[in-house]
């Protein structure tokens, strides 16, 4: 690859019930630790969003590990049962701790990926994971604000990264921001003006997609290097 990323697609059992999925690997020259990317509810790993930033995280020294959830595998529109999605999770955790055994590994992903992420750890520790990382936690549905999302979180023992839009429909700011201030130094919130929950900023705000995209790869990147 022209920008130095080596990627390679590989597969994983996500359980006996749901089979195999698949995988999708990006190496940087010289990676520094390994962050696992669970995709969100309507779109797979290979959602343009997901692709840009591992390529961004890549030209910042961070590998990548980004999964298919089995509805999203076989075409469905609906998410798996909750105890599927966290079944994933920990087998996509363990398989980049497989792949990637000498780095410092963290976890996360979009929307339904990082808080099916947080909810694993809640349950029990991610082995080896240093840090959870939040892109846009769905905290509510669209219209109907409430906290009630983000209850399990106070049983997660690592560190919590949240990025979130100004306008993001599935997290009222007020309400992300008392959940955040309520799990202490775990928790550390980095709002985005004028991005919605997808991270799309209007042409008026003077701002990019791609500056926005930037800001969380920095922001990810801040996290990661302060943790190892």
């Amino acid at each position: 690859m022209a920008d130095g990323l080596v990627a390679s697609e590989t597969k994983f059992t996500a359980g006996s019930i749901a089979g195999e999925v698949s995988a999708l690997v990006m190496w940087p020259p010289g990676a520094r630790a390994m962050l696992v990317l669970g995709h969100g509810a309507g779109a797979g790993m290979r959602h343009a969003f997901m692709d840009a930033m591992a390529r961004r995280l890549g030209d910042r020294g961070l590998a990548t590990l980004r999964y298919q959830f089995p509805y999203m595998e076989t075409g469905s529109r609906w998410p798996d049962p909750r105890p599927i999605l966290l079944a994933t999770v920990c087998a996509a955790v363990a398989t980049a701790r497989a792949t990637a055994p000498d780095l410092p590994l963290f976890a996360g992903g979009k929307s339904l990926g990082g808080r099916m992420t947080s909810m694993t750890a809640a349950q029990t520790p991610l082995q080896d994971v240093r840090g959870i990382v939040f892109l846009g936690f769905p905290l509510h549905p669209a219209g109907r604000p409430a906290s009630e999302r983000g209850t399990h979180l106070a049983d997660v023992t690592v560190p919590m990264l949240f990025l979130n839009g100004t306008r993001d429909k599935l997290a009222a700011p007020e309400l992300l921001e008392g959940v955040c201030a309520n799990l202490g130094p775990l928790a550390r919130l980095r709002v985005i003006d004028g991005a919605d929950h997808s991270f799309g900023v209007l042409k008026r705000s003077g701002r990019t997609n791609d500056d926005v995209l930037d800001e969380l790869a920095d922001a990810i990147d801040r996290f990661v290097t302060q943790l190892i």
